[in-house]
């Protein structure tokens, strides 16, 4: 199965709040694209990327860490679209 991760919003966003740390959350199913995510926001923006390896469960865990990580910007994927 093929997601949409829709990387040309997210350089676009990332550029227009000139975000330097970018936090990419994926869920477990996910994860094993977060390389190549982070490869092409890095080469697309001025952005470092930071993958969080935690366990994801939904839109709203977002890591109590992302605080300390002095992150500009969260990005989280998840298997299901969300409105």
């Amino acid at each position: 199965m093929e997601y949409e991760f829709e990387i040309e919003k997210i350089i676009k966003q990332i550029n227009k709040q000139n975000a330097k740390i970018v936090c990419l959350q994926l869920s477990d199913g996910l994860k094993p694209k977060a390389k190549t995510l982070q490869e092409e926001i890095e080469k697309n923006t001025r952005a470092q990327v930071i993958l969080w390896a935690g366990t994801c469960f939904g839109a709203c865990d977002i890591p109590v860490e992302l605080k300390n990580m002095n992150a500009d910007l969260l990005v989280q994927f998840g298997h299901s679209e969300w409105k």
